[in-house]
């Protein structure tokens, strides 16, 4: 039941379950659940469908709702795909949407979850409704748009610094950011994406195999024919490695999947949520060089789980483990260095894993944890909104 004194936040976002995409990623969902107690929420989430390709020339934006609650509105936006006529189509978004807060009640903040997609549309009608608004930055995304559109940074870069304050999940990704937009001065907070659970397994030495985790239709995404290369030069090097794949898929992507096989690696299928961590605490080490990962949540699942991971550097949870030696950042383009972070995880499981247990019990390790993660976006909210002397 919301309390009509508690600040009136209003997310727009492409990334979150609705009746017409349920199977959305859950993180907005869940970041938005963490301040719940503290903030009337209501989400505007997005679903792009394509105009008839006679249109693409010079298509004109309608926004529908199929479905309106007082928590969320699923609504369906046309624009053409591949980023045809992308920023006038947004910020034409913004002015619909603008007109349809303006209806209810006054927000004290939007809330745009990607800068080079929602910020578009966010900064424009925050313009037009006179109410401040903020930022998520999600690295894959927001750094493929700024790579593919160099014509977009003069647009991008005041709605970047003039958000009220941007909340980055990863450092890498600020990172990034700045360097094409220049540095921020006004508020920034790292915020880890959120796990469902926050329980913590202590490392057990021991482990059999070494796996990595993923739904096997993004099999190439995550590199899969890399690590089966990799392997392959492990295990001719001496070094006995097994890899357990750990994922379902269709009967296509499945023996599509299988075709990357090598000697010493399985495919164990999907598994229920609630045993990849007992299944994780059993393996020898956790290994996923994707070759594109905003965040990558299944790595932070794995270091509660008392694994240590190998990671692609410049991607993932780069930046938030320097200096942790049971958090290895690999070149994904790199057959060799794949190898060689699979022959350390494999061979220095005891190191790797004492390491871990250490940091488990720290504050580092807290800050991923959905408390601190609730508390930070609670403050970076009430700062965007103006109203951080009373968080």
């Amino acid at each position: 039941m919301t309390q009509p004194g508690r600040p009136f936040i209003i997310h727009v976002t492409a990334d979150h379950p609705d009746t017409v995409q349920p199977n959305k990623t859950p993180v907005i969902q869940r970041l938005a659940g963490l301040v719940e107690s503290d903030f009337r929420q209501k989400v505007l989430s997005l679903n792009r469908r394509s105009p008839p390709k006679s249109s693409w020339a010079w298509p004109r934006l309608s926004l529908e709702a199929a479905s309106e609650n007082d928590a969320l509105d699923a609504l369906v936006y046309t624009a053409p795909p591949a980023g045809i006529h992308h920023r006038r189509l947004l910020v034409r978004l913004g002015e619909v949407l603008a007109e349809r807060i303006a209806k209810g009640p006054r927000p004290d903040l939007l809330v745009g979850h990607k800068l080079t997609v929602e910020g578009f549309a966010v900064a424009r009608a925050a313009s037009l409704l006179g109410v401040p608004y903020a930022l998520s930055v999600q690295g894959n995304t927001d750094q493929r748009i700024l790579q593919m559109r160099p014509d977009l940074h003069r647009f991008l870069r005041p709605i970047f610094h003039e958000a009220n304050h941007v909340f980055p999940f990863t450092p890498w990704a600020l990172r990034a950011l700045e360097d094409r937009l220049g540095k921020r001065a006004g508020g920034t907070t790292l915020l880890p994406c959120p796990m469902a659970r926050d329980t913590m397994i202590a490392p057990k030495t021991g482990g059999a195999q070494l796996v990595s985790a993923f739904h096997l239709r993004h099999a190439d995404l995550k590199n899969l024919p890399a690590m089966a290369r990799a392997l392959r030069s492990v295990r001719e090097g001496g070094t006995d490695a097994e890899l357990a794949i750990i994922g379902g898929g269709t009967t296509g992507e499945v023996a599509a999947a299988h075709s990357h096989g090598a000697e010493g690696m399985t495919f164990e299928g999907a598994l229920p949520n609630d045993a990849i961590a007992a299944r994780f605490n059993a393996a020898r080490g956790f290994i996923l060089p994707s070759r594109r990962e905003s965040f990558g949540l299944v790595f932070i699942e794995a270091l509660f789980a008392g694994l240590p991971i190998a990671f692609p550097r410049g991607a993932a949870v780069d930046g938030y483990f320097a200096d942790c030696p049971f958090a290895l950042p690999v070149d994904a383009r790199d057959d060799a260095a794949i190898a060689r972070s699979m022959r350390e995880l494999h061979d220095d499981e005891d190191r790797l894993k004492q390491a871990l247990a250490e940091w488990q019990g720290s504050e580092a390790a807290q800050r991923f944890t959905r408390p601190a993660i609730g508390a930070a976006l609670r403050r970076g909210l009430m700062d965007a909104a103006g109203m951080a002397g009373t968080a």
